[in-house]
């Protein structure tokens, strides 16, 4: 039987099941299910007690009709929706498989014959439970996504992955498997996938269903695809943001920010965006300038337009009881409560204070809040001609991190405490467009499924200064990109920490860059030495590409060039994520995935189809091995010597090379002139004499 979308239920003739819109719900006791068509070659699974929620917080947007078909037996039923089949027991026992030949793809598995089964309920209170939702694991599977993780591993198969958000950890519960299936795990609870060798295990700690959303396809492109497509879509990026962003922690005073701004123009260093970041305010939840610091924000904003530059201004979720605000949410409820004791979430040292201070977070799921919010960024940054945000500290970055203390507007904290930073870019994307911007970008801490539609340009958070946090963000960025999240970069040089003297950090810093060139956003920050105690008057060493000596300087200049010559493509590549899904950077596997080899290579990756980029991740490493995919010819782009792929190559990488191929007959301009201007000559020791 075929069918569209049916009002209601409709008995089938087979005990336990009846149709409803795009597929069937099947019931026993007080469990039911239900099975649903969910956008191309995708299916919907929701599970409850006593009925199926359709008002819970999510990812899935709705979509239009679903042609599915819907088969009975004395075996159960099944579901066909294009590609994907769903085959449901009498008993309530699901299995995924390949509609065209039948191959399986994703079963579930009881965690024993006689109980508990696949699925668990564990009550705690009124009506919440712990849920688990079990399935099979399969020998040489390989896993990829599930957000942003500092675990040096980009196929996560063998972990244990907590699903809540932390500074650095971004929780988007969206698997990719090399099985030719993806899920999303359709809950913002806190809880765990384990990917283990002899079962997947879900868990919510606390929440009223179970939700989750299966696809397949022939290619990673066409998973990525469809997630998109009931996720939401990138808008389209701005021409202006492939350029190179300027931060340090931080620009102290107005005149600071506009002498490096200045500095750049002089030199004829390229420059799209500068930031303002934190402490620039009166007080934490004040959201506008101090004067004393920042007298004349128009001026500022004005004169760097003129230069070509932006301004990027960072706006905190959180408020303190010293802000003329605080009163106004804490009484309007607009604040994130708590179940016991004040709402204070974290401590804070603000101007005027030497101690630390307990201090809240607004309710970003409360539209109300964000509203409140909006207005105040929009008659003290706004009304200046700012239009670019950088929401910092969006996980939201509560201390201690107790999550069932928390409730929202959308509910309690274990429930939904993850969708906190996907609401809060959607109340600056919302509250952007109904100003008439077309051109929205913010950069965010955190995100959750969803998060691109909104325009979250997401950084993978305060890490390291070091060659092995570099490791590690090269596998990060793959992960976010295969979670959905297509706009993403990093603090080049690391966050925390880096001595400009050290010739082991100027290698570090350059080598981060020549990676960075090859990501969505090229944006250089942290916290340099010499560094200090958090308080308003702290602020962080140089950081500007002339403050690490002249030689990384020089190098440096090479990349910005390049990044320069980079642009048309870069651009393209992103129209081409926001138009289809499809991330800018991602593994190899994404584009060959016939050539078994591809997939298990983590610390490379391609730039749109046409460029494969083997960053250099070791302090001193001069050469470093590269894989070239099979189903290819590849041009080295500095030399334009060709390779066959399906080989393995030690590539030459001396300090101003990083290894880049052209696929086929694409040309990758990596080699051109740069000369820098006279003025500023850097100073310090080189990076290494056997250059």
């Amino acid at each position: 039987m075929r069918f569209g979308e049916t009002s209601g239920r409709r008995d089938l003739g087979v005990a336990k099941f009846a149709v409803y819109q795009w597929g069937i719900e099947w019931s026993e006791g007080h469990e039911r299910m239900r099975v649903q068509a969910w956008g191309e070659d995708s299916i919907r699974v929701r599970v409850g007690l006593d009925g199926v929620l359709d008002d819970l917080p999510g990812a899935l947007l709705p979509v239009g009709d679903c042609q599915a078909t819907v088969n009975t037996h004395q075996a159960g039923a099944t579901v066909v929706n294009g590609r994907l089949s769903c085959e449901i027991s009498p008993g309530g026992a699901i299995r995924f498989r390949r509609a065209a030949d039948g191959e399986e793809l994703l079963a579930e598995r009881p965690m024993h014959f006689y109980w508990p089964g696949a699925r668990r309920f564990e009550p705690i209170a009124n009506g919440f439970y712990r849920l688990e939702q079990r399935f099979a694991a399969y020998d040489g599977e390989r896993l990829f996504g599930l957000g942003q993780h500092q675990n040096e591993r980009l196929n996560q198969k063998g972990l244990v992955v907590e699903l809540a958000q932390r500074n650095g950890e971004v929780s988007i519960p969206f698997l990719v498997s090399s099985r030719g299936y993806a899920m999303l795990w359709n809950s913002p609870a806190i809880g765990r996938v384990e990917l283990a060798e002899n079962a997947t295990r879900w868990v919510a700690d606390s929440a009223r269903q179970i939700d989750y959303w299966i696809t397949t396809g022939d290619t990673p492109t066409a998973l990525l695809a469809n997630y998109a497509d009931v996720t939401g879509h990138a808008p389209a990026f701005p021409s202006w943001a492939t350029g190179f962003w300027q931060s340090r922690l931080r620009y102290r005073t107005q005149e600071e920010l506009l002498s490096v701004a200045r500095e750049h123009h002089q030199r004829g260093l390229p420059l799209s965006v500068i930031v303002c970041d934190f402490f620039h305010w009166t007080q934490l939840g004040d959201w506008r300038f101090d004067p004393n610091e920042w007298p004349d924000p128009k001026a500022m904003v004005d004169e760097l337009a003129e230069m070509g530059v932006k301004l990027m201004v960072s706006v905190w979720p959180s408020i303190s009881p010293l802000s003329e605000n605080y009163d106004a949410m804490l009484d309007g409820g607009l604040l994130v409560a708590t179940e016991h004791g004040t709402p204070a979430l974290n401590k804070w040292v603000d101007q005027g204070h030497d101690k630390p201070i307990g201090v809240s977070f607004y309710d970003a799921t409360n539209a109300d809040a964000r509203a409140f919010v909006w207005a105040q960024v929009r008659e003290h940054y706004f009304a200046h001609g700012i239009r670019l945000w950088w929401l910092d500290a969006c996980e939201p970055e509560i201390r201690p991190g107790s999550f069932a203390n928390l409730r929202f507007a959308a509910g309690p904290g274990l429930e939904v405490a993850n969708l906190y930073p996907r609401e809060h870019v959607r109340g600056f994307h919302e509250a952007m467009s109904a100003e008439g911007e077309t051109e929205i970008l913010m950069l965010c801490r955190s995100a959750w499924a969803g998060s691109q539609r909104y325009g979250a340009l997401v950084w993978s958070g305060d890490i390291p200064a070091t060659f092995e946090s570099l490791k590690i963000q090269v596998r990060t960025g793959l992960n976010m990109a295969m979670s959905g999240i297509p706009w993403w970069n990093t603090d080049i040089g690391g966050f925390d920490g880096g001595d400009q003297e050290s010739p082991v950090y100027r290698e570090l810093l350059v080598r981060w860059f020549q990676y960075a060139a090859f990501t969505p956003v090229l944006r250089l920050h942290g916290d340099r030495a010499p560094q200090a105690t958090l308080g308003h008057n702290m602020s962080g060493g140089p950081n500007e590409v002339w403050s690490y000596g002249e030689e990384a300087y020089l190098l440096i200049g090479e990349v910005l060039a390049l990044r320069e010559r980079l642009r048309p493509y870069v651009q393209k590549q992103m129209d081409w994520a926001s138009a289809t899904g499809v991330p800018p950077m991602r593994p190899l596997f994404f584009d060959f995935p016939e050539d078994p080899e591809s997939w298990t290579v983590e610390d490379e990756f391609l730039f749109g189809p046409d460029v494969l980029v083997a960053p250099v991740t070791e302090y001193g490493a001069r050469t470093r091995n590269v894989y070239l995919p099979s189903g290819a010819r590849w041009s080295n782009s500095w030399t334009g010597e060709k390779h066959d792929g399906g080989n393995w190559l030690e590539v030459e990488s001396p300090i101003g090379y990083i290894p880049v191929f052209a696929r086929d007959e694409a040309v990758v301009p990596v080699a051109g002139e740069w000369q820098p201007k006279a003025r500023g000559a850097a100073k310090g020791r080189p990076l290494r004499a056997d250059r």
